[in-house]
């Protein structure tokens, strides 16, 4: 079932080994569930949040769409400055995957869509990480996923042919990108499916 010997296992971070939902946050301030759902379809949306992923300063972010949204100004602040809300905890049985992969000796890497400040603020909460010998971050290298520019640069910084790589990702769009620049993939959807298939490639 593999195209051959896999070297190395490449995570995504969040929704694969930590879960990310704006509305974790938000739901603590915004008491109205028809006002919640329209702040987060209009004022921070993912969509927004993503030119940070792609390297855009978070200062120059927040104080646009403060003026934007003059109404909403503290919510905005909410967003740079408890971010770490909207990342509840982990996702269930991931990490002991990460674990077992690094007691067999498997190099394990990451390509995150993150943008900078923010993944400064965020890493030194996740020990998990410790375990990855190298973490690709979108905002620093400005460059997002699915752009095969960043599927290249992580390539070349792991010191492994994609083809000796598995990329694991929630999002369709990345592993299409992936596969077709010769990665090995799984599109993740739970701990479980995951561990089927690294079971079956004989990675666990």
């Amino acid at each position: 079932m593999t195209a051959g010997k896999i070297n190395a296992v490449v995570f995504d971070v969040g929704r694969v080994l930590v879960q990310w939902e704006l509305r974790a946050l938000f739901a603590q301030l915004i008491d109205d569930g028809e006002e919640l759902d329209w702040f987060l379809a209009n004022v921070v949306t993912e969509a927004w949040h993503f030119q940070h992923d792609r390297g855009r300063a978070l200062a120059d972010m927040v104080a646009e769409r403060k003026a934007e949204f003059p109404d909403h100004a503290p919510l905005i602040d909410a967003y740079a400055g408890r971010f770490l809300e909207t990342i509840p905890g982990p996702v269930p049985g991931t990490a002991a995957l990460v674990g077992r992969l690094a007691a067999r000796g498997v190099p394990l890497y990451a390509i995150t869509n993150f943008g900078a400040e923010l993944w400064d603020m965020f890493r030194p909460t996740e020990p998990l990480l410790d375990l990855f010998g190298d973490i690709v971050v979108s905002g620093r290298e400005k460059l997002a996923k699915p752009d095969p520019a960043i599927f290249a640069l992580a390539a070349q910084r792991f010191g492994h042919d994609p083809e000796h790589m598995l990329f694991i990702d929630d999002n369709r769009a990345n592993i299409e990108a992936a596969s077709a620049l010769g990665w090995q993939v799984h599109h993740f959807a739970d701990a479980p499916a995951l561990e089927r298939d690294l079971t079956a490639r004989g990675l666990i």
